[in-house]
């Protein structure tokens, strides 16, 4: 493999650059060295009281910040799990009392147990098609099912009352106080780590585009349940120690109402952040405190007007503004570095049919958009899909490349069965998809778009973030030529129209596809764009034996660059040939010019 070649000036200041992104872990130490060390010498007993139950909330609103603030789920459910991990305790201790194997038997039912529900409620709300609002109605949901079977379970639950008056952990209160800050600390510093690994970056994808996810062959569903299992656990753990800390159990640690304040406290510190959501929580049990009992409706609006400011005025949050400010024209904090990738195993059959389809047929009850499409395609062949609109060309996109959505009939990528598989799992028969209007992940940087991209071929780190991109030869020759090899580190969502069509392309091209499917990639191009997107197209049929298949209006640019053209009317395939024979064919020309053209039986 040649050497990585920097793409970034070694003059660059990158020591300068990331002194922003320092800022962060700054804050987070500060905090905790203030609660774990200063705090216990110079506060009341209330004010120490108050700061050790404001950590372990603290710890449950860094959950909701990585389901929401990462992942792009907005979830009331994670007091549920907090809830869970305060019962574990509470029951254990009250029905067998205080031991350790009572300890070590506790945690691992509030482990269990969350756990288990997590996972269930995942498989609720994130199957294939789901949307993030009915995942959100899920989540509000599970707490208040849970807190109906706490009040339903008689003294074992303690009903309303909860469960007060077990024996507990005896501990001082400034030895809880440092415990509950390195648990803050702790759990912080791990969701930094791995926020802003790779596999944080795969999550932000998550959050940006889920569609796009699935189509580079990422399994969005499973992926979702496991963040959602790992942050239960971490929620039932604050809970438990809540629970041990106070003695107490309560419903309302399991409350809707619980989990609404968790969500405020991160929509106020800054969602995204994970130190925004500490804040937030920190600053807001303790005003509670001190405020709720004297002023309680008060209180409560003055915590609802500043969310109301805050979603209007800094959608991130405070800190999330705080940290735009100083960032802004700061820069990157490191140079990407682009290599290739190895080379892919040779095709043993370079003319290999890729594409086969059988009698399909899409209907919506009555409505029949399809009907009967039947055609073959090899590998090497760039195949123009054309007709008017409506006539179901991206219906028919659709449909091979996602089992889910056809009615009837058959379809065979590279000689796999697509059956009713989702189109993570059709990906990898070899199938790229290009979406009509450029997909791609617009708040991260084009190389990290890239390496989502590469994720089935390079798995991505719990721990670092790499600085080498590596790309297959086709992905590399459109980076290289489109210019985005000079803008690696830019977020995407600056990038022109013509560049995320490009970037698009490439990280589709990062599969290694055998087949690509194109949906009006020109739409929108300027002329040279459109030129250099012609180019890139016939390479890559000839020189890497893809197979494409392009759905495209322009006549002129099909003729310039198809080797076959299929002519699809009214849900039916109704020419397939060569490009002389289809674009001067009376059908094309009528639909085309809008004209009818006799027949010849007609002329005579």
């Amino acid at each position: 493999m040649p050497d990585a070649r920097p793409l970034a000036s070694p003059e660059t200041p990158a020591t300068s650059r990331a002194l922003p992104r320092l800022i962060v872990p700054a804050v987070l130490v500060a905090i905790a060295a203030g609660v774990i060390i200063i705090a216990p010498l110079l506060l009341d007993t209330y004010l120490v009281n108050i700061l050790v139950r404001a950590c372990f909330v603290a710890i449950a609103a860094i959950t909701v910040d990585i389901m929401w603030g990462y992942c792009g789920t907005l979830t009331f459910g994670q007091s549920a799990f907090f809830g869970i991990g305060a019962y574990a305790l509470a029951i254990m201790f009250t029905e067998y009392g205080f031991g350790p194997w009572q300890i070590c038997a506790a945690i691992a039912a509030a482990v269990a147990v969350a756990a288990a529900v997590a996972a269930f409620t995942g498989w609720l709300s994130f199957y294939p098609g789901s949307t993030p609002l009915y995942a959100s109605v899920i989540s509000l949901v599970v707490p208040i099912v849970l807190v109906q079977i706490l009040y339903s379970g008689g003294t074992f639950t303690g009903s309303s009352s909860g469960l007060v008056g077990f024996e507990s952990f005896d501990l001082e209160i400034e030895t809880w106080l440092r415990l509950a800050g390195l648990g803050l600390l702790a759990t912080a510093v791990l969701a930094l780590g791995l926020m802003r690994s790779d596999t944080g970056r795969l999550l932000s994808a998550l959050r940006d585009n889920d569609a796009r996810c699935s189509y580079l062959g990422i399994d969005t569903s499973r992926l979702r349940i496991i963040v959602l299992v790992l942050s239960a656990i971490v929620s039932a753990l604050a809970g438990f120690f809540y629970a041990g800390f106070g003695a107490v159990a309560a419903p309302e640690n399991a409350s809707f109402t619980f989990g609404t304040n968790l969500v405020i406290m991160v929509a106020l510190g800054g969602r995204g952040t994970v130190i925004g959501p500490v804040i937030g929580a920190l600053c807001i049990e303790v005003a509670s405190a001190y405020l709720a009992n004297s002023l309680p409706y008060v209180w409560e609006l003055i915590v609802g007007l500043a969310l109301i400011i805050v979603i209007l005025a800094f959608p991130d949050g405070l800190l999330g503004a705080v940290m735009r400010l100083i960032t802004r024209g700061s820069g990157s904090a490191a140079a990407t570095r682009l290599c290739p990738a190895p080379a892919a195993t040779t095709v043993s059959h370079p003319d290999a049919v890729a594409i086969e389809v059988r009698g399909l047929g899409k209907h919506f009850g009555s409505l029949s958009v399809l009907d009967g499409v039947a055609f073959t395609a090899h590998r090497g062949e760039l195949l123009s899909l054309v007709g008017p609109n409506g006539a179901g060309k991206t219906t028919l996109i659709r449909c091979l490349s996602d089992g889910r959505e056809r009615s009837t009939g058959e379809v065979a990528i590279a000689g796999h069965d697509i059956a009713r598989l989702p189109p993570d799992r059709v990906v990898r028969f070899g199938l790229g998809r290009k979406f009509q209007t450029a997909s791609v992940f617009e708040t991260l940087t084009v190389a990290e778009c890239l390496r989502v991209a590469r994720t089935h071929a390079d798995p991505p780190s719990l721990t670092s973030r790499s600085a080498t991109l590596a790309l297959p030869p086709a992905a590399m020759s459109v980076v290289e030529r489109s210019g985005l090899s000079e803008r690696l580190d830019e977020e995407a969502r600056n990038l022109s129209h013509g560049l995320k069509q490009a970037l698009e392309l490439a990280m589709v091209l990062s599969l290694e596809p055998d087949v690509l499917l194109l949906d009006e990639p020109t739409a929108g191009l300027t002329r040279a764009e459109r030129q250099g997107f012609a180019e890139i197209l016939t390479a890559l049929a000839r020189r890497d034996r893809l197979c494409i298949l392009l759905v495209e209006h322009d006549l002129d640019f099909v003729r310039e660059i198809s080797s076959r053209i299929i002519v699809l009317h009214q849900g039916r395939l109704a020419l397939d040939g060569s490009v002389d024979e289809v674009v001067n064919s009376d059908l094309v020309r009528e639909i085309y010019t809008g004209q009818h053209v006799p027949h010849a039986e007609e002329r005579a």
